[in-house]
């Protein structure tokens, strides 16, 4: 009856796939409004910060509808996800909505198309679901979330070195991997000095590949992994798993300095997007302030010492016959 209905019960689908949907309703209203607000409130732009804010206030009708998106949510039910995306946020926030959506948008597939009243029982399941689902649960995983996160940022204060490294090589893996860093961090509300450690640790993925890969994917393969994603490289890690030592190392080394020496903070938005599409600078640069001193430590730690860094690591390992040439060739 469940594959009849379009249910998988997944959890590939529901963890992976489903998240990294949920990335891109993130990217598209809370990311992109936080810089269209921030760069608003830069250049003194009214509109700019009208919009942002608006895009913002559309978070979680997003996440829902990405949700549905991943889920191949049939119209009726993608479109009802929007309110359920709404009540989710209201309750847990980006989890919230995540988990509600999950619930009520699997709910919702089973009455569809079962009786000649569906234009009116699929979304009114769907929204009631809904409705229970984020206030009963979503909230509750909303909580979790944000005390998750408050534990590591307070860990990170406590214990920089060990903490930063951590916090560095799980949002750099989880980055390069199938799961979204993005919808991870904001998820858990990462700020301060876990957030930063998190930037440095996806930026020197993103840039680690991007420079190491150079000779089997030339300039273009460089910009659409430093600026784009490495999970472009995931297919390539599975088969020869060497390749990510490199910006791994970067990470370990640049994460613990680049947060007890220089202080370097992010907010949620920016710490899982490295540098993709200069998401994680900007906010770097909105959190500590806009200044030419925290403007060269971010040029440093996210894009000229990932490189050096993993250049050198890659060369050891090519020497030592660990990496070979097109073992990170992508395919676009």
């Amino acid at each position: 009856m469940f594959k009849k209905k379009g249910i998988s019960l997944s959890p590939s689908l529901y963890f992976i796939t489903a998240l990294s949907y949920m990335a891109l309703g993130l990217f598209s209203t809370l990311v992109i409004g936080v810089m269209m607000s921030t760069l608003g409130e830069q250049l003194k732009i009214d509109t700019l910060i009208e919009i942002g804010k608006m895009a913002i206030s559309l978070t979680g009708p997003a996440i829902a509808v990405a949700v549905g998106f991943a889920l191949e949510a049939p119209p009726l039910i993608l479109f009802a996800s929007i309110v359920v995306g709404g009540f989710g946020y209201q309750f847990g926030g980006p989890a919230g909505s995540y988990v509600a959506a999950l619930i009520a948008i699997e709910f919702g597939k089973l009455v569809s198309k079962s009786t000649k009243l569906d234009i009116i029982l699929t979304p009114f399941t769907t929204v009631i679901v809904g409705y229970f689902s984020a206030r009963f649960v979503g909230k509750y995983i909303g909580i979790f979330m944000e005390k998750l996160g408050d534990a590591i940022e307070w860990g990170t204060s406590q214990q920089p070195i060990l903490m930063g490294i951590l916090v560095a090589v799980v949002l750099g893996f989880a980055l390069t991997g199938p799961i979204s860093s993005a919808a991870l961090s904001i998820m858990l509300g990462l700020s301060g000095l876990a957030a930063g450690a998190a930037t440095v640790g996806c930026a020197a993925q993103m840039i680690g590949f991007a420079v190491t890969s150079y000779r089997d994917n030339g300039i273009g393969g460089a910009f659409a992994q430093g600026i784009g994603t490495s999970k472009l490289q995931f297919g390539n890690v599975v088969r020869n798993p060497w390749i990510i030592i490199p910006p791994t190392v970067s990470a370990v080394v640049l994460a613990p300095i680049a947060i007890t020496i220089f202080d370097l903070q992010n907010n949620a938005q920016g710490a899982g997007m490295g540098t993709s599409g200069f998401v994680g600078p900007l906010m770097m640069l909105k959190t500590m302030g806009f200044d030419w001193n925290i403007g060269v430590l971010i040029i440093i730690f996210l894009f000229l010492a990932p490189a050096v860094l993993s250049y050198i690591v890659y060369r050891i390992l090519v020497k030592w016959n660990r990496i070979k040439p097109n073992d990170m060739k992508i395919e676009y």
